[in-house]
């Protein structure tokens, strides 16, 4: 017989797989499965997107509101008339018959001090004016006999002019003990200590048995303050903003104690004295405030924003719109030299509430397209460049910077149909650091206007503003 024939043995590719070979290829189609998706993800970003950076733009709105210009300042609460009772005569202090938060009355008794030492210089200046007037009597009846004898040709004239010296001499001496008889007397009265006007006693520091001695300075017994539902806050505002405050300019402020609870007041009174705070020059602004509902305490610290300005319904922009400053390469240059702000009228004054400066925020300009996409130096918010700088500058710079020296001057940059960026000259009025007020223009409420930029998503915005925390973000696009 015959071998059997073999059967053909069939292909396992799991027997293939765990080759040496079968795990190289495994391993390489693993990695190229990874792969393929970032392959795929590099190839959208370069091919379809061309290779140029996305934008994101920050937007805001032009708006209708008011604005309010403030001057701040921290002050202290006071009553308006406040007195420190004392007393005039030393002595224990016998009886207090007025305490904390009394009301007391003109002329009210509210304190007696011990009066024996002051009764005792009633009696002895009472016996000093008995022993005076008995002295007047007896050199009365001297220069009587004296005259007397002149007329008989028994004494001389020389005896009858000393005895008549005598009487003058003790009449002037029982002058002296009257006035220290009465003098004793008042202060016998001073021991008794009264109420100077009507009012609620807001300090009391002495107490019974406590002695007080009155020498070159009165002692302070009570504080008296007059009439708890009139104050007043006493605050000091410095030098560089004394000349936008005026009488009655409205106030308001707050107090720790109710720091949700504003109250208003009015400007009553600019003291002319000079108050050297750490070399910075101050001067004390007087700001009248009703107490009806008696919140308000003495010595409570208050912060004070004095209104020195205000607008209603103004056409108003934020002020990052008006420091945004975009790159070159996204700028209409079309646009740029048509919305360049006109030069001011001769002697034209900035609008009213608006300080002078020397520049404004339009210094900030976009380069021209031909600069590369580089933009403008940045400049410090509402100054220009020195004038030594600006030398220095290219014609195109220079012409930039021309208008920040102008007073009242601003640009804004909406976004245009074909994606650029346009710039519209504004002029500009009350700012509250948050807002700008813009008038003569012919923006309409409702407007977007770029505020801010950023290259894909990512890296620091053009602009940042502290004050953005509050309220909605500005609304992104990209582009």
């Amino acid at each position: 017989m015959g071998t059997p024939a073999t059967p053909p043995r069939r292909f396992n590719p799991h027997s293939f797989l765990d080759l040496g070979i079968g795990k190289r290829m495994k391993k390489t189609l693993i990695l190229l499965a990874l792969a393929l998706p970032l392959l795929a993800l590099a190839a959208w970003w370069f091919f379809l997107r061309g290779g140029k950076p996305q934008h994101e733009f920050r937007f805001d709105q032009v708006s209708t509101g008011e604005l309010s210009v403030n001057v701040t300042a921290t002050g202290t609460i006071n009553a308006v008339t406040t007195v420190e009772v004392g007393t005039q005569v030393s002595g224990a202090i016998a009886q207090l018959f007025a305490d904390f938060n009394s009301v007391v009355r003109a002329g009210q008794v509210v304190a007696q001090i011990d009066p024996t030492f002051l009764q005792q210089s009633v009696k002895e200046a009472e016996a000093s004016l008995q022993r005076a007037q008995a002295q007047v009597e007896e050199s009365k009846r001297v220069m009587e006999r004296t005259r007397a004898l002149l007329e008989k040709h028994l004494e001389s004239q020389e005896s009858y002019d000393a005895a008549l010296t005598g009487v003058e001499t003790n009449q002037a001496a029982l002058k002296q003990t009257q006035a220290a008889l009465d003098r004793a007397r008042i202060n016998l009265s001073y021991a008794t200590i009264r109420a100077p006007i009507d009012g609620v006693v807001i300090d009391r520091k002495v107490n019974v048995g406590q002695t007080v001695a009155a020498s070159l300075s009165s002692p302070t017994l009570y504080t008296i303050a007059n009439d708890l539902r009139k104050m007043q806050v006493e605050t000091t505002v410095d030098e560089s903003d004394i000349g936008k405050v005026s009488i009655g300019q409205s106030a308001t402020f707050t107090v720790d104690a109710y720091p949700e609870e504003p109250f208003r007041g009015t400007v009553s009174q600019i003291r002319l004295a000079p108050v050297n705070i750490q070399n910075v020059i101050n001067y004390t602004v007087i700001i009248a405030v009703n107490n009806e509902q008696l919140m308000l305490m003495p010595g409570m610290t208050a912060n004070v924003k004095i209104m020195v300005a205000h607008r209603d319904s103004v056409l108003r922009v934020p002020n990052m719109a008006l420091r945004f400053q975009p790159p070159g390469e996204l700028v209409d240059s079309t646009k740029v030299a048509a919305a360049q702000p006109g030069p001011p009228g001769a002697g034209e004054a900035p609008p009213e509430g608006q300080p002078e400066r020397r520049g404004s925020p339009s210094a900030r300009r976009p380069a021209p397209p031909d600069s590369a996409g580089a933009a403008l130096p940045a400049a410090i918010p509402g100054e220009a460049a020195p004038y030594g700088v600006t030398r220095t500058f290219p014609e195109y710079q220079k012409s930039a910077y021309a208008p920040a020296r102008e007073a009242g001057r601003g640009r804004i940059w909406i976004l245009n149909d074909g994606g650029r960026l346009e710039p519209v000259a504004v002029r500009t009025g009350l700012s509250d650091g948050r807002y700008t007020e813009i008038t003569g223009t012919e923006l309409q409420p409702g407007l977007d206007i770029v505020v801010g930029i950023s290259a894909n998503g990512q890296g620091p915005e053009a602009v940042r503003n502290p004050l953005t925390g509050q309220g909605q973000s500005p609304m992104r696009r990209r582009f």
